[in-house]
């Protein structure tokens, strides 16, 4: 059945009021809640667990490559910087120890239907390493060989040419993530990214032209320098470039948690009034050239298969972000990668000397992790549900989970009222149902049903929710 979804409306004048900090709910419970005590013990338990379901879920495998050739001051990423390519070498040996390790674990009849390389950079890795890293995962897991299944990696267009991305197509890759930010000279100086229009066009391109279906990029708005004008010249060459997907992400600035952004002088970022201008703008521009602003700062063509996902009310949130294929376990592999295991949640180590010292005494190098509780799951398909389709059946719901809507969730209804009386939300007897007024503040209205976020409000871990 298709759900409707209402066009966002953008009020720069209400966002402003609700512009705080708060978590991106690419899951639940955020990963400030993972504990130290979950340990590779309990992660074979609950793989084990989830190979004796009666209909076992498939796997996404993501892989972190975090290697990067230089320093981009904004990126808030766990990376590695170095120009010496023989860390791929020593980084791939020990990712070979935990693929071997972590792989049997899961029975072979589960097939891998979702794959990503993320970073980092991964295409520090040259197609001779990525051609055996490919090998090895085949060799340990079961690679689906169904047409929609979705292999993808992501590019940085200044260490790749065209070569290259063929290459990544003969190897099975079928999606593609090309991280731009901004065209305009004088940002690009000021985050240290130096980027020209021709060398994404030759990635993007080569794409198209290998069996690559989809093509996605990001910008990133709230940058030193940034303006209106400039920052519409760059969407104006995204047009150009007629990718997929558009993710257009808000600036966070953290230099208390990220060493490289102490490089960016505040006093040339753009003021708050700009920074959600030129967000406007990008609304207004991508809707204008035939993009459908899913949620949170994604857009898609009509035809992708998120907008077509998200009308059919099947579009689910994990990791990687908005996904067609969220019914999948996720098996983090590399240095800091998440896993998404049934009801639990697992990171490796985030440092090289940890990931490097387990793999060597020959454990995986698990550093945490969560297992749900019942009111974890239950508020994990809520905040789901709110953020993928912004409507939620009340008793449908109360009835998936043994529970009175309105009673279990009565505290959570009263930090409700301000937003209802805001128009961002409209509740009655049958449901709760997201604005036009409120798409654009998904994640406020998330935080209301948040367990945890009390006694994490003080803690400077967030990016802004515009």
């Amino acid at each position: 059945m298709a759900i409707p979804i209402s066009t966002p409306e953008f009020d720069p004048a209400l966002i402003a009021r609700y512009d705080v900090a708060g978590p991106r709910y690419t899951s639940y419970p955020t990963a400030p809640q993972f504990k130290a005590d979950f340990d590779e013990t309990v992660l074979r338990g609950v793989i084990r667990a989830s190979n004796e379901e009666p209909i076992p879920r498939p796997l996404s495998v993501y892989v972190h490559v975090p290697f990067c050739m230089s320093p981009c001051f904004y990126c808030g990423c766990n990376r590695v910087i170095t120009r010496d390519v023989t860390q791929a070498d020593r980084y791939l040996e020990r990712l070979y120890r935990e693929i071997e390790l972590i792989a049997p674990l899961f029975d072979r009849d589960r097939p891998v239907r979702q794959l990503h390389f993320g970073g980092g950079t991964p295409n520090f890795l040259d197609v001779a390493h990525m051609s055996e890293l490919l090998e090895s995962l085949a060799r340990h897991f079961s690679f689906s060989q169904e047409s929609d299944r979705e292999y993808g990696i992501e590019i940085d267009p200044r260490f790749a040419d065209a070569a290259y991305i063929r290459s990544m197509g003969k190897l099975g890759f079928n999606r593609i993530s090309v991280g731009i930010q901004d065209f305009d000279p004088l940002v690009q100086r000021a985050v240290n990214r130096i980027q020209s229009f021709e060398q994404t066009r030759e990635v993007l391109e080569a794409a198209r032209e290998s069996s690559f279906s989809s093509a996605s990029v990001d910008l990133i708005y709230g940058l030193p320098f940034q303006s209106v004008d400039g920052f519409s010249r760059t969407l104006d060459q995204i047009v150009e470039l007629n990718p997929d997907r558009v993710a257009v992400y808000g600036y966070a600035h953290l230099p208390e948690m990220f060493k490289a952004q102490r490089q960016i002088n505040t006093a040339d970022m753009p003021d708050p009034a700009t920074r959600l201008a030129l967000f406007g703008r990008a609304l207004e521009h991508l809707s204008a050239a035939g993009y459908v602003y899913i949620g949170m700062d994604h857009f898609a063509k009509t035809t992708d298969e998120l907008v077509l996902a998200q009308r059919a009310g099947t579009l689910q949130r994990n990791f990687q972000g908005y996904s067609t294929h969220g019914d999948c376990d996720i098996v983090g592999l590399g240095v800091s990668a998440i896993g998404r295991i049934g009801d639990s949640y697992t990171q490796n180590s985030r440092d090289l000397i940890g990931y490097y010292g387990a793999l060597d005494a020959g454990r995986l190098p698990l550093m945490r992790g969560m297992q749900l509780d019942e009111d974890d799951v239950i508020r994990r398909e809520l905040i789901n549900e709110l953020m993928c389709h912004g409507v939620l059946e009340k008793k449908a719901f109360g009835t998936r989970h043994r529970l009175l809507f309105d009673e279990y969730f009565a505290r959570e209804r009263e930090r409700l009222q301000p937003l209802i009386a805001d128009g961002l939300v409209q509740e009655t007897d049958r449901e709760i149902r997201v604005t036009s007024r409120g798409r654009l503040l998904l994640r406020i209205i998330a935080m209301c049903f948040d367990a945890y976020l009390d006694e994490a409000a003080q803690a400077p871990r967030f990016s802004r929710v515009i």
